[in-house]
């Protein structure tokens, strides 16, 4: 009897501590509430609004997907220059999206006739910006060479509306980026019925530019403060359309009905505004020109790989099209496209876009046609040390600046800034509407480890510090505490000086001093991409070279690139996963 009292005592334990197990295990229904509150999310009488069936980023017009991964970043197989500025490292790079093609002369002058609706040159505040942003087309010009009709005709005949852009120098391809972004998401909140239908064309002026950083940060103060523009979604809108902007942001986005909260604004939570249109890193863009996706027998590590293609040489080798020319570039001294027939590569100058295949990417001219900006700032060392996840060298860190009323200033026409380049062009460099900005301070950098200033563009390479002549606590002459003078820096270039006198009249200075030793300062760029006036070695995407941001040529144009926010890649759970 003892026994089987001790038995039934057991089963009872055992039988209580299963049902507290299987109650433990069960999972708490909220009913679409939180799961740190049991608050409900997106009330639609108000409360925490959240895109909770949002599902991937959408991709932006002329973008296609480039998948992260690890590559072997500035691995050249000749080194003929005797650069020295290709040192082999191992480099990873998230997932972003890239311009199918170079960015061309229809989107550019799109961008210029947008320029000259909303900011009239014959108007006085506005003289220097539709001329600040148009390309040089004198770049075409040659001492010994004929060339009038590139420079009158290349940029605004249609014969040439498909070919790349050229003339472009990097701060002008950087102030295109920034149109691009906003242009982009105004679109994209006008399908969203955030924004009033058609007022990028109607309503666009100088006082109502829409801008994507001020819309976010002070959404009632964007577009010139109009609330007849800038909509609040509220009960009872309707549905939303799928979009037809080129993007898929519309099919992604929840549908309102009639659940939408009252006076709601479009936020980052929204899953609607799309990461910015920027210049692609130098990582970036030697990655996606690489491709090694498509070609993992030339082992990805070592870096085996010659070209944005598979194989040793520039022809192809498929049946059907065996020996065409598989890039524009020059194949020898006057040989810019071969012998007239069925052997030529198509071009003389530039050619169309797509006139090649593409890359395993699907990128199209990664190699030839014309050389791209990137966005870093050349140093001969990429500083593997220091970042081997998304390098990049050019960071000069900002924030939105803030009034004596607490609040964040715009940029308005009185105050809005303009820069005058070395070549003596006037380039506007921010806009009416924007968010004025101002560097990082102590406020931000306090005991950070990872940044401790605004300006990081020598960050190792070129600051003081890193000067052979630093003296940490030196008071010599000419090095007082450290600081350097001209003739000790570590790059010592050229300082050419443009401003203007008393009167207004541009005064220009020459520097002469033959005592610089380096055209590098923090001010060159990096462009990558052999061009129609290269020769192969130059097709490599490893190579690299080097050229002022403020001056234009006739063979550099540009393409976009835009972060990957979410997962790297639109994969399925694999088994593995759902194991």
């Amino acid at each position: 009897m003892k026994t089987n009292k001790v038995m039934n005592t057991r089963l009872l334990l055992l039988l209580a501590l299963t049902i507290s197990i299987t109650s433990c295990s069960k999972k708490s229904d909220s009913k679409g509430g939180s799961k740190a509150t049991g608050w409900k999310i997106n009330d639609k009488k108000g409360g925490f609004q959240y895109a909770s069936k949002f599902k991937k980023q959408a991709t932006g017009p002329g973008l296609v997907l480039v998948e992260g991964g690890t590559f072997t970043m500035g691995k050249v197989q000749d080194d003929v220059m005797h650069d020295w500025n290709n040192t082999p490292n191992q480099q990873h790079v998230q997932s972003f999206y890239m311009d199918e093609t170079e960015v061309t002369n229809m989107m550019y002058m799109e961008y210029l006739d947008w320029l000259k609706r909303v900011y009239p040159p014959d108007q006085e505040n506005y003289k220097n910006i539709y001329e600040g942003a148009s390309p040089d087309t004198l770049v075409w010009r040659n001492r010994l060479g004929y060339n009038e009709t590139m420079t009158e005709n290349y940029l605004r005949h249609p014969a040439y509306g498909e070919y790349p852009v050229v003339g472009v120098n990097w701060i002008q391809a950087t102030e295109f980026s920034r149109w691009r972004t906003d242009r982009v998401n105004e679109k994209i909140l006008e399908e969203q019925r955030y924004l009033k239908k058609d007022a990028k064309v109607t309503n666009a002026e100088a006082g109502k530019v829409f801008s994507t950083q001020t819309y976010l940060a002070v959404p009632n103060q964007a577009v010139g403060g109009d609330s007849e523009i800038v909509l609040q979604r509220g009960k009872g809108r309707g549905a939303v359309k799928k979009s037809s902007s080129g993007t898929d942001g519309g099919a992604n986005a929840q549908p309102t009905g009639g659940n939408d909260p009252k006076n709601v604004y479009a936020t980052r939570s929204s899953g609607l505004i799309l990461p910015d249109y920027r210049l692609p890193t130098e990582a970036e863009w030697e990655y996606a020109a690489a491709s090694d996706v498509g070609q993992r027998e030339y082992n990805i590590y070592k870096g085996q790989k010659k070209y944005p293609w598979s194989g040793s040489y520039t022809r192809s080798g498929k049946r059907q099209v065996r020996g065409d020319q598989l890039a524009n570039f020059k194949q020898g001294k006057g040989d810019y496209g071969g012998i007239a027939g069925w052997s030529d590569d198509g071009a003389d100058i530039t050619n169309k876009v797509k006139s090649y295949p593409p890359n395993d990417f699907g990128l199209y001219d990664m190699a030839g046609n014309v050389a791209e900006w990137v966005a870093d700032v050349y140093r001969p060392i990429v500083d593997d040390e220091a970042n081997d996840f998304n390098y990049y060298r050019g960071n000069v860190y900002m924030k939105n600046k803030i009034g004596e009323d607490g609040k964040v200033e715009l940029v308005t026409a009185e105050n809005q800034k303009f820069d005058t380049i070395s070549t003596g062009k006037i380039i506007a460099r921010n806009f009416p509407g924007e968010l004025a900005q101002v560097p990082v301070d102590e406020n931000e950098t306090y005991l950070r480890q990872n940044f401790d200033k605004s300006d990081n563009r020598n960050y190792r390479d070129g600051d003081k510090q890193s000067s052979r002549y630093f003296k940490f606590g030196s008071s010599e002459e000419g090095d007082e505490k450290g600081k350097l003078n001209d003739n000790q820096r570590m790059y010592d270039s050229p300082k050419h000086n443009v401003s203007v006198d008393s009167l207004g009249s541009m005064v220009r200075k020459y520097d002469k001093s033959n005592k610089r030793t380096t055209l590098v300062n923090d001010d060159v760029r990096v462009y990558k991409g052999g061009s129609w006036r290269d020769r192969a070695y130059w097709l490599d995407p490893a190579q690299r070279r080097y050229f002022p941001q403020d001056i234009a040529t006739d063979y550099i144009g540009f393409r976009c690139a835009m972060s990957r926010v979410g997962p790297k890649a639109d994969k399925k759970k694999s088994a593995r996963n759902k194991r």
